[in-house]
């Protein structure tokens, strides 16, 4: 295998790319509507409005089952089919907890969001072959490139 480091996005060619060759996306962290005002709310919503295929998978609020208009998925592990990628909504230190999980599924990218960066995850998911992007925005991304 080659420089695990060419898994790691940072250009807006290869950001692009990542927009067009994912359709579901499974939130990690995602919030529910009761928390509307939140980017992981917010962000999710603008995504799926877009066109893409949202799988909510919160980490709290346990009496929630539908977020966005779909089933809501406890765990990484119990998500069906095939995820293009994985959108994290978790505090950097909180992500190693969640790696395991992420290698197993093996989404093509996972994408942490404006504020998170966990670089030894994302050695550990590069290195398995997984296209990380870490601390931007989905949202802001995809508007400035897509308009």
């Amino acid at each position: 295998m080659g420089d695990w480091r060419t898994n790691l996005i940072t250009t807006d060619d290869d950001l692009r790319r990542v927009f067009r060759d994912v359709h579901r996306i499974a939130v990690l962290g995602i919030k529910p509507e009761s928390r509307a005002d939140r980017a992981a709310y917010y962000v999710p919503a603008f995504l799926q409005e877009v066109g893409y295929e949202i799988i909510p998978v919160p980490v709290y609020y346990p009496d929630v089952r539908e977020i966005l208009g779909q089933p809501v998925y406890r765990s990484l592990a119990d998500l069906p089919g095939r995820i293009d990628l994985v959108d994290v909504f978790r505090r950097a230190e909180d992500i190693p907890a969640h790696v395991p999980d992420l290698l197993a599924l093996k989404p093509a990218y996972v994408w942490f969001q404006l504020g998170i960066r966990n670089d030894d995850a994302a050695r550990a998911l590069a290195e398995a072959g997984i296209e990380v992007v870490q601390d931007r925005c989905m949202m802001a991304d995809h508007r400035r490139l897509f308009g």
